[in-house]
């Protein structure tokens, strides 16, 4: 499936309907919720009676071949608010993680409680970051170790959406620190397992709508169902990584947990392109309407000049995140860390798109009676959270280490599409050529009809 930019009906429809969501349920609340850090769970109810908030959904949108579907929702919903967006979409982040490690019957049975139903609701948490790791997923220190048939988890998780609230937590555990991230393993901690503690709910800068915790797991005990993936699959991968030489370790070799970060790195990419557009359509609409001087301030080439530069920037991260979801759902390789480029465009774009929104309003933007001193503090999340700023350069940077000849761009090395004809016969190939310039050749010597034709197949498409 070659990479398309024109939008299916179900696309479409999927826009306009998150959109609405996002402009009718969840712009009128977004500043209540943000000041009371309160959880939004009537927006909650909303989504999932609309449809946007159970695994079906997800599933759909994750299974889209064309890696579309999945960006759009997201940059609609978080046009409308990121701490609402978040609190919405958190379980999928967790429903990921489960369908990168959990078997078949694994996945029917976790997957439903993620999300529950309307009106009985639940909420799903991913539980991977540390208070001394951050980014740094192979310094692990949270151990899960066996115990007859059942686990014992003991460590410290920090910044966990959902954490301690939610009915399924996604755990990452070392079952052996000797092999640092491939010696890691997922397991399902329900909510009220006894060990499992909410230290506190974390007080934050932005995205105060949704709920951030640090947790504590004092020898939660597991039963061995609860390992995603099974024991004899995490025996077998063990078992062949003990066998190789740590030295010589290849780099392909991915965690579940950092395979569940590749796929996520699109989906944060486009959240942050809401942001980044709420912010510059605003601000675009005010400075149409202020006037100084006896004009809009549109009109100064300081405003206008520096807006017209973040639209460039915006239409440009949200094609490279149209394309790292294509590329992800098409399973092409991230060669230069593609998935990485998007998040690391889409965010410093959002901090600066919001910060710029404020600088056009003045004083104005600078307090509550506008929303974009709220999307300047919930922006700044996006150059954090998910791998920093500083993380996404040095894995972008690592590929350009990789070999001594940097691979050719995507789409020299992405599969192709088309009959296989085209490589004989296609636009701009010598077969192609040596007939066109024969035929223009003898043009005064063929009748006038047959010369139509030969020139309505050499001619460019669309061309009539």
């Amino acid at each position: 499936m070659s990479f398309d930019l024109s939008l299916t009906p179900a696309q479409l429809d999927l826009v306009e309907r998150a959109h609405a969501f996002a402009e009718d349920v969840v712009r009128p609340v977004a500043q209540e919720y943000d000041q009371r850090q309160e959880f939004p769970w009537p927006v909650l109810e909303e989504a999932a009676e609309q449809g946007f908030y159970n695994p079906l959904f997800y599933r759909d949108l994750i299974g889209d071949p064309t890696g579309l579907s999945l960006p759009l929702f997201m940059e609609e919903l978080f046009w409308g608010c990121a701490g609402i967006g978040l609190a919405v979409v958190m379980p999928a982040l967790a429903l990921s993680a489960i369908g990168q490690a959990a078997t078949p019957e694994q996945m029917l049975r976790w997957a439903p409680e993620c999300f529950g139903e309307p009106g009985d609701l639940k909420l799903a948490a991913l539980a991977i970051s540390e208070p001394q790791g951050g980014s740094d997923v192979k310094n692990l220190r949270t151990t899960a170790r066996r115990d007859g048939d059942d686990w014992i988890i003991d460590g410290h998780k920090m910044w966990i959406g959902n954490g301690g609230i939610a009915d399924v937590h996604v755990v990452n555990a070392s079952v052996d620190p000797e092999l640092g991230h491939r010696g890691q393993a997922m397991f399902i901690v329900p909510g009220g397992t006894p060990g499992l503690e909410l230290v506190r709910k974390l007080d934050k800068l932005g995205c105060r709508a949704s709920h951030t915790a640090e947790l504590r797991l004092d020898g939660v005990r597991l039963p061995g169902e609860n390992l995603l993936g099974g024991d004899d699959k995490l025996e077998h991968k063990l078992a062949k990584v003990r066998e190789e030489d740590a030295s010589a370790a290849p780099e392909g070799k991915r965690s579940s947990t950092l395979g569940a970060f590749e796929q996520t790195r699109p989906m944060v990419a486009a959240q942050a392109l809401g942001i980044a557009r709420a912010a510059l359509d605003y601000a675009t609409s005010y400075a149409n309407e202020r006037e100084a001087f006896g004009a809009p301030i549109i009109d100064n080439q300081g405003i206008s000049f520096a807006l017209a530069d973040l639209y460039a920037r915006l239409d440009a991260a949200r094609l490279m995140t149209w394309r790292a979801s294509w590329m992800a759902a098409q399973k092409v390789p991230f060669q230069h860390a593609e998935g990485s480029m998007s998040k690391l465009l889409a965010s410093e774009l959002a901090v600066d798109a919001t910060e710029k929104a404020i600088q056009v309003m003045g004083g104005w933007g600078y307090i509550t009676d506008h929303p974009v001193e709220k999307w300047y503090r919930d922006a700044k999340l996006y150059t954090i959270f998910e791998g920093t700023s500083e993380i996404q350069r040095l894995i972008i940077g690592r590929t350009l280490g990789a070999s001594a000849t940097p691979p050719p761009p995507v789409h020299v090395t992405a599969p192709t599409d088309g009959p296989p004809l085209n490589a004989v016969w296609g636009r701009g190939t010598p077969n192609r050529t040596k007939v066109a310039q024969a035929a223009l050749r003898s043009k005064d010597r063929v009748p006038g009809p047959i010369m139509g034709v030969a020139m309505k197949l050499l001619s460019p498409p669309g061309r009539k």
